[in-house]
């Protein structure tokens, strides 16, 4: 009887420690932060059905701050203040309208570095900058926080970033500078200033001035 109940204690103290060793840290745990769970491999589309989106906002996470989750598409989008560096030039003066869309800012910068290979000093109202030292440039070629894959913000996104993350005293962008944006209207750039009392709000800047440099990046999540 005693080796009976010897046998069954060993086997139970195993059957329980073989189960603690199997919990699958990748299902959401109500015990963690928002973070540890994303750190833990729990996917965004989890913690987005326990919490709602909004609990993503802020969230330092794969080089920035999260600022919008694209759940169709399955990409968290993650920005960061990188006005370390100064203010940055646009670069060469050009016609170019594109796109305002949160996610924009991909196509936007490569069309931008694109349009700088070109000779714009022969185009109407163009310009050449006369160096690879601009902003889109700068981004499109950085490694930055373990990521090579930054882009420059559409004015959707940086709007999404002001009301998502930086309205909710999160972040790390400077309300004292204007931020590029990689969305154009013809010649002109929109911009956008952080200050609070500005309201939040993207306006059209001009590409002969100098201004603060926003990162974004994607980061795809799996869908449970």
């Amino acid at each position: 009887m005693k080796k009976t109940f010897l046998l069954l204690l060993t086997f139970t103290l195993f059957y329980c420690n073989d189960s603690d060793d199997r919990i699958n840290l990748t299902v959401y745990n109500p015990e963690l932060t928002v973070l540890e769970n994303l750190d833990n491999g729990v996917s965004a589309f989890s913690i987005t059905e326990a919490l709602g989106v909004a609990s993503l906002y802020g969230v330092e996470y794969a080089g920035g701050f999260i600022y919008h989750f694209d759940q169709a598409a399955g990409f968290l989008y993650i920005a960061s203040d990188y006005s370390s560096i100064g203010p940055s030039s646009w670069g060469d003066h050009f016609d170019l309208t594109n796109s305002a869309e949160i996610g924009a800012g991909l196509a936007n910068t490569q069309q931008i570095v694109d349009g700088n290979l070109n000779d714009n000093s022969n185009v109407i109202n163009g310009l050449e900058f006369g160096s690879d030292d601009y902003v889109f440039k700068i981004v499109s070629d950085l490694e930055y926080q373990n990521y090579d894959d930054w882009f420059v913000p559409s004015s959707g996104s940086m709007k999404a970033i002001y009301d998502n993350v930086h309205s909710q005293d999160q972040g790390n962008f400077d309300e004292t500078l204007v931020y590029w944006t990689s969305t154009k209207d013809g010649y002109a750039p929109f911009v956008m200033g952080f200050n609070t009392n500005w309201g939040g709000e993207v306006f059209l800047g001009s590409c002969f001035n100098s201004n603060g440099v926003m990162l974004v990046r994607k980061e795809f999540v799996a869908q449970d």
